[in-house]
């Protein structure tokens, strides 16, 4: 009878039991992982209500557009922007830096600090953009004024502010920690670019960019092999810490001039700025840890 009770709890239990391993997950989990949390429920909810209201509508009260925040003073798409993505592999590839630069600077400066550093600085990142597009850019995209600061009527939307702005910290806490930036991506995206440009045929581009996408994910998973030749896929290339935004940023602008790429220069130049910022008064302030902390990661 004792056994016959204990069998007929078990789904109850079962439930119990779930509920609290997710409990315990969600009480486990650092800034970093709230963020990506945040990022991914909030994607998710931008496609529920763009299949009832449109994605039009969505993008217009959500996304950053300079025109709509300097005219029409749509402030709050500052941060709402941030968690916003145009697709999943956009949302992939944010939340995949966001998760191991992340960690890592949250380990550094601490939960409270890690915080506000994102909100921030993505905010700021969004407003240098608008800025920078709203009084310098073209009316046309294809001008050079278009191309260099984004359209004053471009949507922007995309966490890629504040992850630049977390690698300008980083710049400047370990500036000589050895870090891999993923080339094999950015290649992609310039040949897709490249080929859509000079072939107009929908069939190509729609399995050429599935193409480009396959190797893409299969490069960011590539990098985080334990074997070599596997991680040669991705094309890395180990460079130190204070080098990465540069070369992230510099080449994209240059390409940006001859072919349009769906990018955020500014943006992310505006994030890298903050960062920067913010790392350079951790070094003046705390001079003696951030010295430690440098010397520790330059092993």
């Amino acid at each position: 009878m004792k056994h016959y009770f204990r069998v007929y709890d078990a789904p109850q239990n079962f439930q119990r039991k779930r509920k609290n391993f997710f409990l315990s997950w969600l009480s486990g989990l650092n800034v970093t992982g709230w963020l990506i949390l945040a990022n991914v429920l909030l994607f998710v909810l931008a496609l529920l209500l763009a299949s009832f209201a449109g994605i039009d509508r969505i993008y217009n009260l959500l996304a950053l557009q300079p025109n709509n925040l300097l005219e029409k003073g749509y402030y709050w798409t500052l941060l709402t922007s941030m968690f916003m993505h145009a697709n999943f592999f956009h949302l992939f590839v944010n939340m995949f830096s966001l998760f191991f630069i992340g960690k890592f600077l949250e380990m550094l400066i601490g939960k409270k600090r890690f915080f506000w550093l994102y909100i921030v600085s993505g905010m700021f990142a969004g407003l240098f953009f608008a800025l920078f597009s709203y009084f310098f850019g073209a009316s046309q995209i294809g001008e050079i004024g278009g191309k260099i600061f984004g359209n004053p009527e471009i949507f922007a939307v995309g966490a890629s502010g504040a992850i630049f702005a977390i690698a300008g910290v980083l710049a400047f806490l370990t500036p000589r920690n050895k870090v891999y930036l993923i080339a094999g991506p950015l290649v992609a995206l310039i040949v897709q670019a490249i080929a859509n440009a000079f072939v107009k045929s929908a069939l190509f581009t729609n399995i050429f960019g599935f193409l480009i996408m396959l190797y893409i994910f299969i490069s960011i998973f590539a990098i985080i092999s334990f074997n070599p030749a596997v991680r040669k896929i991705a094309l890395p290339i180990e460079m130190p810490f204070w080098l990465l935004p540069f070369v992230a940023i510099t080449p994209l602008i240059i390409i940006g001039l001859f072919i349009e790429l769906p990018i955020g220069n500014m943006a992310h130049l505006g994030g890298f700025i903050a960062g920067a910022a913010y790392g350079l008064y951790l070094r003046l302030r705390y001079k003696k840890k951030t010295r430690i902390i440098a010397e520790y990661f330059s092993r």
